[in-house]
């Protein structure tokens, strides 16, 4: 028998029970691991791992940092999972076979295009790389909101400012609980075309937008077939594009063919994909292939089929797109995360949403520089009184027993606010005696016309819209 003495039952159905902790799991899953946002782009521990390598100042121009460093230092701020995960993640963001635009540049072992695992993370090294600046840019000028960490000791960005669309220039897959997301790489070119094309026309339809994205632009390369698939996943969110291995027929000694593949479809296990051939050869599926041979180097893929003295390349060819992953079809799924809630999206909306998002983010860095022009021009209309009363405010400071009794008496004197009399009691009297009343007076002119400026902008959407325009090239 149980003691529940000092516990407190709570007598509850268990069917509705485990349905609300199972909702609860699920939620959790897809808002907190599995499905990116459709602002910058990235899932958590993305998020995470950039946030703390930009904390840790491992700049692109900087030394590289032992991994281990940096998965340690994201478990202790921002992500209390396993450390595997982590640093599995940290990984693909490393790969230029994994994302069209790696966001981190990996030195040593980072995994290959043949299924091979990185090396430990106490071997390998990373920092951030070039492009991943541009998701941290005026991140310290209050663009986007902070929020607690795990235990509340530390603040952490809800999203990236993101200065270019990361969501579709890298893709993004993930599995969470009843859905999937399979959002494939696009060239950032085109995706940057697309943005210009709606923010002049925001009428402008899927063809019209097609003009500029023309499809998919996969970092192993490769063939896609056919335009069907792509248009319906840009429709409608949901599509299957067939990808095929760039290969070529190629004249071999003694009147013989092979086959040189320089290109797989995305996500191909290209050791794996070899060894299906051999078996596929060993079982006589495939008939007329008398060598398998990989000669890929750091310059790119090569590997080489040669073909029997009778045999018909081309039918060989066609037999390997039908057979193996040759020929493969990416299941196109464009789901993200928009305001918490999961939700697939067509080309045209992911490119709105990261359009109104980019507009917020200017729209937000210009009330910060104008309240810090409207904090600079206060402080100088104190200083300009201070020079004019210069020799009366040195002698209050000299009589003064401390700061904050020359503050208070600065204040009744000349009826200063405490930031203008701050600013004055923090210059040393050198500093005060020297004061020259025409820079004061130029640097608030420039500091008006700077308030001007930024007033006209945020009185302006469209003003918004241009300097988006300029910036994301």
């Amino acid at each position: 028998m149980m003691n529940n003495e000092g516990t407190k039952v709570i007598h509850r159905d268990i069917e509705k029970e485990m349905r609300k902790s199972f909702l609860d799991y699920s939620m959790s899953v897809i808002v907190s691991r599995a499905l990116p946002d459709v602002r910058d782009g990235l899932k958590p521990v993305h998020r995470r791992i950039l946030y703390t390598m930009y904390e840790n100042a491992l700049y692109p121009e900087k030394a590289y940092r032992k991994c281990a460093d940096t998965v340690g230092s994201v478990l202790g701020r921002y992500h209390p999972h396993g450390d595997s995960s982590v640093y599995d993640a940290l990984v693909r963001l490393a790969q230029d076979f994994s994302l069209r635009y790696p966001l981190v540049d990996g030195h040593g072992n980072f995994g290959s295009v043949d299924g091979d695992p990185a090396a430990a993370y106490r071997y390998t090294e990373a920092r951030m790389s070039k492009i991943s600046m541009e998701m941290m840019s005026d991140i310290d000028k209050e663009t986007v909101d902070f929020r607690s960490n795990y235990d509340d000791r530390l603040q952490e960005p809800v999203m990236l400012p993101s200065r270019f669309p990361n969501l579709l220039v890298n893709g993004s897959t993930g599995i969470a609980v009843g859905m999937a997301t399979n959002i494939p790489p696009h060239n950032l070119t085109e995706v940057i075309d697309g943005i210009n094309l709606l923010i002049d026309n925001p009428e402008a339809d899927l063809l019209d937008i097609l003009e500029c994205i023309k499809g998919p632009d996969f970092p192993t390369a490769g063939i896609i077939m056919g335009y069907s698939g792509i248009r319906a996943a840009y429709a409608t969110g949901r599509g299957k594009i067939a990808l095929r291995a760039r290969a070529e027929i190629q004249d071999f000694k003694n009147n013989r063919f092979r086959i040189v593949v320089t290109e797989l479809p995305y996500m191909v296990n290209k050791a794996r994909l070899i060894e299906s051939i051999a078996n596929l050869v060993k079982d006589k599926r495939i008939e007329g292939i008398s060598d398998l041979r990989d000669e890929s180097d750091r310059n790119g893929m090569h590997f080489v089929i040669e073909l029997k003295r009778d045999a018909n390349p081309q039918v060989v060819l066609n037999q390997l797109y039908r057979y193996t992953q040759m020929q493969d079809t990416v299941g196109v799924i464009m789901l993200a995360l928009v305001d918490g809630q999961p939700k697939v999206l067509t080309l045209k909306e992911c490119l709105e949403h990261y359009i109104k998002f980019q507009s917020s983010v200017i729209r937000r860095r210009t009330e910060f520089e104008l309240k810090k022009a409207r904090e600079r021009e206060h402080i100088l209309e104190g200083l300009k009184i201070a020079i004019d009363f210069i020799d009366e405010v040195i002698s209050i400071i000299r009589a003064s027993a401390d700061q904050p009794t020359a503050k208070i008496r600065l204040i009744e004197r000349f009826g200063l606010s405490e930031l203008q009399a701050s600013a004055i009691v923090a210059m040393r009297l050198g500093q005060l005696s020297g004061l020259e009343r025409q820079k004061i007076e130029d640097e608030l002119a420039a500091i008006l016309k700077r308030i001007a400026e930024l007033l006209d902008i945020l009185s302006d959407e469209n003003k918004i819209l241009e300097i988006l325009k300029i910036e994301i090239h």
